[in-house]
């Protein structure tokens, strides 16, 4: 038996994919960003999401939490480096 959402069902889901989708578009920005600061650019990267109700970056594929896991990890190192020539 297939289940039929309710109006309320479906707006919460549309909302939480919303939520979704803008995270995606953060993390994108933040991944851009923290990659600008290494000098490093990658052409694919765009916002893929939501997949169901989760952001989805899409470079070869990874989900919204390792982007912005790895957007610190560049940006964290990039300015170390920074730091680190001066």
């Amino acid at each position: 038996m297939v289940h039929e959402f309710t109006h309320a069902e479906r707006i919460r889901y549309k909302r939480r994919q919303d939520a979704a989708y803008q995270a995606g578009e953060e993390a994108v920005a933040n991944l851009k960003a923290a990659l600008a600061l290494a000098g490093l650019v990658l052409p694919s990267l765009c916002n893929d999401g939501p997949l169901g109700c989760r952001g989805f970056v899409r470079l070869g594929g990874c989900s919204v939490a390792l982007a912005n896991r790895l957007a610190e990890v560049i940006a964290a190192g990039a300015r170390a480096l920074e730091g680190g020539q001066e």
